[in-house]
Parts: C-alpha cells; structure tokens; sequence
C-alpha cells in the first residue's frame, strides 16, 4: 500500500475484525497496552476500539512527551522566563502545561518573553536575531525529538553563539515501560510499541520486554489498519504460545534504527543519574543532560531554577491514566473542571494525551467502552 486511503479501508479493517475474533479464547480477557499518545488518539478518532471483541481491552501508556513533564519542571522553565533579559521558547502543547502556580501561557500574560516554535532550530534563528538577548529552548519529547535537539546544540557551538541555551527534559522510552512491567497494579498481556520513537531507536530496545517479561511487542504504525494488523499480530503470538519482538512499521521503521541519529544524540547527551516522571515519580537513567563537552549551553547551569519537587493536584489522576490504571472517564474532573480549555492536568493539554482524545472523541461514559 502507498497511499494513506489504503491504510483507512473499512473493508480490509472489517477483514482483519474478523481476524481478531477468531484469534480469541472465550472467557479470557486480553488486555493489550498502545505506548504512544498518537496511537491512543488514532484509536479513538476511528472507532478501532469498536472493531475489537469485548474481552480485548485496549489501555493507555507513558508515551505522551508533554504529558510525562513534571509541575516542578514546568515551575524551573517559568522561573528561567521571568529573568531579566530573556527569551523562552518551547513547543505549542507545552505553553499550556499548568505549574504549580500557572502555566508558561499565564507567564507570558503576565509579561515574561515566551515564544511557541515548531523546532529548535527556530529558537535557535531567534538567538541569532537577538544578539542582546539570552534564548532559551525547553526540550521536551522521547528520543523522537532528541536528535533535533542535539543538531541544534552542535550548531550553536559551531556558529559560537553565546547567547543560546536548552533546558534540556528529554526523556527515553525504556525505563518507564520497565517500571510498568515491575508494577504490581497492571496486569498486561502485550504490546503496541511506540512507532515514532522507534524510528529512532529501532526495535531492538524492546527485546527485553519478550525476554525478561514474557511479553510479546509489535512496533505499530499509527492508521487504523496499522494497529488493527498489529493487534491480530500479538493476538497470533499469544495463541501460538510464541512471545517475541515483530516490526509492524517497517516501511518507516528499521530494525536497528536511525543509526546516524543514536550517535549525534550520544555525543550531546548522557543519561541523568534519575528524572521525575509525572505519575511515575523518580526513575533512574530514563532522562537526559547535556554531556561536558556542551555543557556551557546548558540553560540550567547558565541560570538558577528552583528545582523544587511539586506535587500533582489531589483532584487530577493523570498519573493513574500514564500507568494505564484508569481510563480518563474514571477521573473525577474529566470533561468537568477539566477540559482542554481548562486544563488541570497534562493529559488534557496534549494533543497525544489520552484524556484529550477521549474528551476529543466523545468518549465521556463506561457505555462507550463496552463493545
């Protein structure tokens, strides 16, 4: 197939329905996890859920990047805006993201310089438009987005630009899926891997999770007959007793990745010792820092942040969502006190959050679930 129509046929997605069901056990329910907001919101944008038998139960993972973001992080991004002299650039979804005390959105109404890109590059175009100014970009994403990052830095230190620095939040895919599997509330049967991360880092990664956990994994493309095809693929494994790592995606996705982008992003970043996750707390090596050699374009060192831990609103169960625990019609404020105008929680702001497709989609009540 080459076009995006043929990844939306409803007669081949009835066909692999079929599939589906026949791969089933009666009185057995399969509980299968999607890694990555983009598929959660493809789920529910084209109805796939409703397509599956009622014991196959589709729940959410960490792979939303905005959502992830701790309130501290977001309260050390808004303390590096307010300084004098300052221009702080990030990314759309993260202006809206609520710190303890409002949003980078709320900062920039009350007078801080804060500018929406749509890459560093763009932060970086603005340092060098003012020369006079310090520019800061808040790097935020899974290795997707790591790699942009990194050409980013090793063009400012090239171009000796002094006034350019990154607040650098990015995080891997790994460690939190790890904390999952040795989590006692979640019970998971298999695997929709991350496709935008993997075509990054490839399927190799997730060979542990068939090995130590006993696991299967299937890297999945993001239209609906990507993930319908890859449910039939995990559903296969199961039923032939087989538990493996299988690539879906492999028109964008190879095998071992993007093996030019591994290697920049190993020169411009080392694993941080630990790095908060929201809902996940504190998991060890799963975020990243700048390494030594660019350490003078780190934001963090360059200016003082509070680094102070913030805990979630005691209403917002986002945590819970991320770890697959609830659904976001289970939170009590969903589509309430929360919505994506009024955000209490980051899995309402994000465009891949599963609390944004939900509401997005009309999914506000138990009966939508049940097929």
């Amino acid at each position: 197939m080459r076009f995006v129509d043929e990844f939306r046929d409803p007669e081949l997605g009835r066909a692999l329905s079929g599939e589906i069901l026949s791969l089933v056990e009666p009185g057995r329910h399969y509980k299968l996890m999607e890694v990555c907001g983009g598929h959660t919101h493809s789920i529910y944008k084209y109805g796939i859920d409703d397509l599956l038998p009622a014991n196959v139960e589709l729940v959410h993972g960490p792979g939303c990047p905005v959502c992830v973001i701790p309130m501290g992080r977001v309260d050390d991004g808004i303390a590096i805006a307010h300084q004098d002299g300052v221009i702080f650039t990030c990314f759309g979804d993260m202006m809206r993201v609520p710190g303890s005390s409002g949003s980078l959105l709320d900062a920039k109404a009350a007078g801080a310089d804060i500018r929406m890109v749509y890459s560093p590059l763009d932060a970086l175009r603005i340092a060098k438009h003012n020369p006079e100014r310090q520019v800061v970009f808040f790097a935020i994403g899974f290795e997707t987005t790591a790699p942009s990052t990194a050409l980013t830095l090793k063009r400012a230190r090239a171009e000796h630009l002094p006034n350019f620095s990154v607040m650098c939040s990015h995080v891997t895919i790994v460690p939190p899926v790890r904390a999952l599997l040795e989590s006692p509330d979640l019970r998971l049967d298999g695997f929709i891997g991350p496709g935008h991360v993997s075509t990054v880092v490839g399927a190799r990664p997730f060979e542990f999770i068939p090995a130590d956990y006993g696991r299967p994994v299937v890297i999945s493309g993001f239209e609906p007959l990507d993930i319908l095809q890859s449910i039939e693929m995990i559903l296969r494994q199961l039923a032939a007793g087989r538990c493996e790592v299988e690539n879906q995606y492999k028109r964008v996705v190879p095998y071992e990745g993007n093996l030019r982008a591994l290697e920049v992003m190993a020169e411009v970043f080392e694993l941080r010792p630990h790095f908060e996750w929201r809902g996940l707390g504190f998991i060890s090596h799963s975020g990243l820092k700048l390494t030594e050699a660019y350490a003078e374009l780190d934001a963090e060192a360059r200016f003082s942040v509070p680094g102070v831990r913030v805990a979630d609103p005691k209403a917002c169960q986002c945590g819970e969502v991320l770890k697959g625990v609830i659904k976001p019609w289970e939170c009590k404020v969903f589509g309430t006190a929360c919505t994506p105008e009024r955000p209490i929680g980051t899995c309402m702001v994000s465009s891949e959050g599963a609390c944004a497709a939900y509401y997005n989609f009309g999914r506000f009540a138990r009966e939508r679930e049940v097929v």
